[in-house]
């Protein structure tokens, strides 16, 4: 799957935080890239995605903390199904 020039979506929290969405915005630029070079050179995106989540994740828990992202990721799957992950949503 290539990604083109990915956005976040806007959201409330993210519009008051004009720094942190472009920085936000420019981190997932860089990972775009990053994703497209490594299936050019033969990377399955299932393997891709699995490394991302776990790198992700990973990062969040030195971050924040374990009980933190816990949270944060009990929400997820209501996020999922409301189509706050559909490439047509995030991708401009």
């Amino acid at each position: 799957m290539k990604f083109d020039k990915p956005q976040f979506a806007d959201s409330a929290a993210e519009a008051a935080q004009d720094n942190d969405r472009e920085e936000r915005q420019m981190a997932l630029e860089y990972l775009a890239e990053a994703w497209n070079t490594a299936e050019d050179e033969g990377i399955e995106s299932n393997a891709l995605a699995h490394a991302s989540l776990f790198a992700a994740l990973t990062a969040l828990v030195t971050s924040h903390g374990s009980e933190a992202v816990a949270l944060l990721v009990e929400g997820l799957p209501d996020r999922i199904r409301a189509g706050e992950y559909e490439l047509e949503r995030t991708i401009q």
